[in-house]
């Protein structure tokens, strides 16, 4: 979803201000699962046809997209010598082709392990888990120093939120709503996100992206669920809700946590200019072709949104981010 085509721009502007990055590390959901969920037994998965059609090679990688997700233009802009980010699960790679970058990301995951539970996929603990062994690892093949220097100058995205409220809360069968209001469980999501960040900082992360919910509401599941009468709005109230508080707590986390440069992607206002009017003024064609759409299925962005959008924005606010 459109989170991260401007955490895309926002961390680009923010690497461009620092040292070069030494690699990419991302966290999260379906947004910017590259593929771990292929070895998940999930219903979750994107390891078929069409899925991948205009990746390099035309494989059904487990994206979520017909191509490359926003993280894996973000790789390609570093300079890290590679145009997509490799799934931390796939036997294909090794801990030689992570040393420029991985995901731990998984599919219809949530800060909320209840959210992860629904379609039993990787939650953000275990996420976590999984980049402590990436750091045993990496120090085994690299040596100590040069590990701890890529992690300490690595970038890490984290694109998370959307299914807390979609897949959990907000579903029928869903027990949330019997222990919290929607601002109870805003600011519990928040301070499961604040935990995960300062757990971050704690193992050598610095500069980190995290990317604010877009207007959920208007994804073309939710307005299929209307009838097409229009974006369920008290949905989008949620994302909002969560953006401010997330805004609030991470601007307190960075004045706590000793060099840390957290940064929040606001998203809902650009991604809810490019559902109000896709043609204009990103693309003014339209046409039966998969490049020519923001979606590319009910919930998931195509690669041709990502690189328009994140066009548009290193042309605006973003692209003179420091």
């Amino acid at each position: 979803m459109a989170p991260l085509l401007l955490l895309l721009v926002l961390l680009m502007s923010a690497a461009a201000a620092e040292a070069r990055a030494t690699a990419l590390i991302v966290f999260g959901d379906s947004t910017v699962d590259a593929g771990n969920n292929n070895a998940v037994a999930t219903l979750a998965r994107s390891n078929f046809p069409p899925y991948g059609r205009d990746f390099p090679g035309g494989r059904a990688t487990g994206r979520f997209c017909n191509g490359r997700l926003a993280t894996d233009f973000y790789s390609e802009a570093l300079g890290l010598g590679r145009a997509f980010v490799p799934a931390y699960l796939d036997p294909a790679y090794g801990i030689q082709d992570f040393t420029i970058g991985v995901c731990f990301a998984s599919a219809g995951s949530g800060l909320d392990v209840a959210t992860s539970d629904v379609f039993h996929v990787i939650p953000m603990w275990k996420q976590m888990d999984m980049f402590r062994e990436y750091k045993t690892r990496l120090a085994a093949h690299l040596g100590a120093a040069e590990a701890d220097a890529v992690v300490s100058g690595a970038v890490y995205a984290i694109s998370i939120g959307t299914n807390d409220f979609l897949e959990n809360y907000f579903a029928l069968a869903s027990a949330r709503p019997l222990q919290y209001t929607v601002p109870q469980y805003t600011a519990y999501l928040v301070g499961l996100a604040r935990g995960f960040l300062s757990e971050l900082h704690a193992l050598g992360a610095r500069k980190i992206g995290f990317a604010g919910i877009g207007p959920m509401g208007c994804l073309p599941i939710e307005r299929a669920r209307l009838l097409g009468l229009g974006c369920d709005e008290i949905h989008n109230a949620a994302a909002r809700a969560f953006n401010s508080a997330l805004k609030d707590m991470v601007a307190q986390l960075n004045r706590e946590l000793p060099g840390a440069d957290v940064r929040v992607a606001e998203v809902y206002d650009l991604f809810a200019d490019v559902v109000r009017e896709p043609a204009r003024p990103w693309d003014p064609r339209t046409c039966p072709d998969a490049s020519k759409y923001v979606f590319w299925d009910a919930v998931h962005t195509t690669e041709h949104a990502n690189r328009v959008v994140a066009e548009v924005l290193m042309n605006t606010t973003f692209g003179a981010f420091s």
